[in-house]
């Protein structure tokens, strides 16, 4: 008989909540990209777990909350959509004895779906034992869920129980991806978002969310000695583009300087990085831009 297991965990909740931080730990590698502002993940992210008893093949989903325009509509349907097609579902959580709206909003979600749940509450490197007691006695009574794991995901605690626990909720199969795979998201769309996550880090709380990272060429040199990149910043003002440009490039530097750090870990090689800046109004809310920059309502 095969014991082998194998299938797949969404990790849901609200922005913020340390969801990409939690996924790069179980897989070991940065492959999300995290930051402390709202929607940091716009695209499912497929990360590949393996070890002897089976392998995990997680979705990171956007943040669940509610939307105010259409890349907010598609974000959600991703991860909605998401939930329906796993295994197991992965609700990150704070340690609060507090449910506020948004994770109200996210019990209703729940209520819709049969896939099992488990209630991860993060971060308890950040309070007492008492409020991580209060914290899974709030959530015990939240919504049906399979079983509850306090975690850290910033230090590393009970990531070996967690993935435990996941492995009981997956069925018997073979595996879906080689050993050494640890994602199938394509190498420019990981670059596109490392570059993102350093201009999320870097910039003013208010243009992050308007911002969008293009790839125009990644070309590796004859020599094998260096990877050129260009890409293109997309913002929705030109009052934002200066921003990030800054005074004298300097802004722009400092995001291709950070970036081209990532970058040259992840393909394992030096990187020349060029970028520009481009204004496309309103490109969040209109229909062939975010299709465009790899956000389709039709492919869900």
């Amino acid at each position: 008989m095969n014991q082998y297991k194998s299938g797949f965990a969404a990790i849901i909740g609200r922005p913020n909540v340390g969801k990409s931080t939690l996924m790069n730990r179980m897989i070991g590698q940065k492959i999300a990209i995290t930051s402390s502002k709202a929607q940091t993940t716009r695209n499912r992210i497929q990360t590949v777990y393996t070890c002897e008893t089976g392998q995990i093949i997680f979705l990171d989903t956007p943040g669940i909350n509610r939307a105010k325009n259409k890349l907010g509509e598609y974000m959600l349907k991703v991860a909605e959509s998401t939930l329906n097609e796993v295994d197991v579902a992965l609700w990150i959580v704070e340690p609060t004895d507090f449910i506020g709206a948004g994770e109200r909003y996210i019990i209703e979600q729940l209520t819709k779906i049969n896939t099992p749940i488990i209630i991860v509450i993060n971060k308890v490197d950040a309070v007492t034992e008492g409020e991580i007691l209060k914290a899974i006695d709030t959530y015990r009574n939240a919504c049906q869920f399979a079983e509850i794991v306090p975690v850290s995901a910033l230090k590393g605690k009970n990531i070996q129980e967690l993935i435990t626990a996941i492995f009981q909720y997956l069925p018997y199969g073979p595996q879906f991806y080689d050993e050494d795979t640890i994602t199938d998201q394509p190498e420019r769309q990981i670059v596109a978002e490392l570059i993102r996550e350093q201009a999320l880090r870097l910039l003013d709380k208010e243009i992050p969310h308007g911002i969008a990272v293009i790839i125009d060429s990644m070309k590796e040199r004859p020599d094998g000695t260096i990877i050129d990149i260009d890409a293109t910043i997309i913002c929705e003002r030109e009052s934002h583009k200066g921003i990030i440009i800054g005074k004298q490039g300097s802004m722009l530097k400092k995001i291709g300087t950070h970036a081209r750090y990532g970058i040259e870990r992840l393909l394992d090689a030096k990187v020349n990085l060029k970028l520009w800046v481009k204004v496309k109004k309103d490109w969040r809310d209109t229909d062939t831009l975010l299709k465009n920059y790899g956000f389709d309502m039709k492919q869900m």
